[in-house]
C-alpha cells in the first residue's frame, strides 16, 4: 500500500485506525513526493528533530517509490482524464495516483479526490 502524506502523519501520530491498516499491509510504499511534502511540514514544526527521526525510521522500513518516465505517462493520462471529467486534483496527488496505477498498489489517504481516478483503490481510516 502507498501512504499519502495524511496517512503517513496519522500512522506516525499513532492514530488507531491508521495504525491498524498499516499493520495489516504486506508492503508499505512511500512516494518520493510524500517524503518531500512531509519534509516540508517537518521544516516548519517546532518538533522537527522528533519528526525527522520518525520519518527516517519509516523510510528505512518502506519502499520509496521514485518517479520515472513510465510514471510521467500515467501522470499525463490521469491529468487528461480528470480534466475531461471536470474533476482535477492537486498536482502532487496526481503524481501519487500515477505511482499507484503504475505499480497497481492502493493508496491510503483521507483525500476523497483520489476516488475520481479510475483504476485506483483508496483505503481510509
Amino acid at each position: 500500500m502507498i501512504l499519502d502524506t495524511n496517512a503517513l502523519s496519522a500512522f506516525l501520530d499513532k492514530t488507531p485506525g491508521a495504525v491498524e491498516i498499516v499493520a495489516e499491509a504486506r508492503e508499505i510504499a512511500i512516494p518520493v513526493i510524500v517524503a518531500g511534502e512531509f519534509a516540508f511540514g517537518i521544516a516548519q514544526s517546532r518538533h522537527r528533530e522528533a519528526y525527522e527521526r520518525s520519518l527516517r525510521r519509516m523510510l528505512d522500513r518502506c519502499t520509496v517509490l521514485d518517479v520515472d518516465i513510465e510514471t510521467s505517462r500515467h501522470y499525463a493520462a490521469i491529468r487528461l482524464e480528470l480534466k475531461g471529467a471536470g474533476t482535477p486534483i492537486p498536482a502532487n496527488d496526481a503524481w501519487i495516483a500515477a505511482l499507484s496505477r503504475q505499480n497497481a498498489i492502493p493508496v491510503m489517504s483521507r483525500d476523497t479526490h483520489f476516488d475520481f481516478v479510475s483504476g485506483l483503490r483508496r483505503l481510509s481510516w
